[in-house]
């Protein structure tokens, strides 16, 4: 969906590329949206016949844990199957969360991602607001997601900041009334809207699975599972990894690097255990943001100001050049240690196909890079990437750090 919006975009800059597109350019959402069930689908079946094909037992039935060997399944017919195991791994994820305690938010609203679905939705030509009770992308790097958030504005998705929703009424005609207050103003405001979606984050997979009676131990605040270093419980045999653990991140990837590294030890054939440190991520938004390593705000309060060095710099994608594109929220920050060999602690990249950029670099801080390793790279002309392994000024000389000619 974000790729669909991405060449409603394109379509545009092709008009000053000098193609001739003749008549409206409209975006049909059921053809997309067939689309990409179909190919969700083809997933699904995908991953059905690579378990066949590796001889693992699939079952699509409801589980709870009866002891630390034992699991019960119930289908939806409630048929009841035991089964037993010297391990047993619970790798359930979350679920999108409802606000409740708001009425009319489960019966009017569904579940997205906030950021990356408004983005879309404004980019194939739909009126999107995005209501922000506190800060956007929290746990990311907070001027990064400034920058996220100002490129959005700019591109035509609306912003209610400080606002919290109280009640959703559905109208006569069809619409959906959203009251909400801005937490600032004490000001109440209503509006309609065709659709609502609510992204308020996801909650664990864990009260009907028998936990408590086993005594694995959860997180009182979140009900994650709290597991060690090799994704233990705190009961024997008994597993967790992905979005249901407590304190790690929650990226697909992540899960499934962890998953196969645990299936490894248990299996006797490795002793590797999963890094967390410096995990890449991107935020498929309209201006692509990536990471990889520590935010600003974690480099200075693990190493305090004055010990980090930041260089950074805003550049033009040559995307943007011929399309004459605003390209003021195309930044680089590259964070490092202030003494030694300046290791690099954090790597931040808004611009186009930053997934792609960050990626590369994240090997790099598997390797220990540091800010000399950066500029002893040759950069590939003319590429986003090349900005990174060019950036020279530093946040405390206050130098412009805008990239001008080559």
């Amino acid at each position: 969906m974000h790729q669909a919006a991405l060449l409603g975009t394109a379509v545009k800059d092709a008009k000053k590329y000098g193609w001739q597109i003749s008549g409206t350019v409209c975006h049909d959402w059921p053809t997309m949206a067939e689309a990409v069930q179909n190919h969700v689908r083809s997933l699904n079946w995908g991953h059905r016949v690579q378990l066949q094909d590796k001889k693992v037992k699939y079952l699509n039935i409801k589980g709870s844990l009866l002891d630390e060997h034992t699991v019960k399944g119930l289908t939806k017919a409630g048929k009841e199957t035991i089964l037993t195991a010297k391990n047993i791994v619970i790798a359930t994820g979350g679920r999108p969360k409802y606000p409740t305690h708001i009425p009319g938010a489960m019966e009017h609203g569904i579940t997205n991602v906030a950021l990356e679905c408004a983005g879309f939705l404004t980019g194939i030509g739909l009126d999107t607001t995005v209501m922000v009770r506190s800060i956007a992308l929290r746990g990311f790097d907070q001027q990064m997601a400034g920058l996220v958030t100002d490129y959005m504005e700019a591109y035509g998705t609306r912003f209610a900041w400080k606002c919290v929703p109280t009640r959703v009424d559905k109208l006569s005609s069809g619409a959906l009334q959203v009251t909400w207050t801005n937490t600032q103003t004490g000001d109440e405001h209503k509006d309609t809207y065709d659709s609502l979606l609510w992204a308020v984050g996801r909650a664990p997979e864990t009260k009907a699975l028998g936990l408590n009676e086993l005594g694995v131990q959860l997180n009182k605040e979140t009900g994650k599972i709290v597991v060690g270093a090799d994704e233990s419980t705190s009961v024997p045999n008994i597993y967790a990894f992905g979005d249901i653990s407590e304190g790690r991140p929650e990226l697909t990837p992540t899960a499934i690097k962890a998953g196969k590294l645990l299936a490894r030890r248990l299996a006797g054939q490795s002793t590797e255990l999963m890094d967390y440190d410096s995990v890449p991520t991107t935020v498929f938004t309209p201006l692509e943001y990536g990471c990889v390593g520590l935010s600003e705000e974690e480099a200075e309060k693990r190493h305090g100001k004055d010990s980090i060095e930041i260089y950074h710099a805003f550049y033009k994608p040559l995307e943007f050049t011929v399309a004459e594109r605003d390209a003021s929220q195309c930044y680089i920050k590259v964070i490092c240690e202030r003494g030694g060999n300046q290791k690099i602690l954090g790597l931040h990249f808004t611009g186009p196909n930053a997934g792609e950029v960050t990626q590369g670099f994240a090997m790099g801080f598997q390797c220990g890079a540091t800010y000399s390793h950066l500029l002893q790279t040759v950069g590939i002309h003319p590429t986003c990437a090349e900005e990174v392994v060019k950036v020279s000024i530093t946040k405390r000389s206050g130098l412009d750090a805008t990239v001008t000619g080559c």
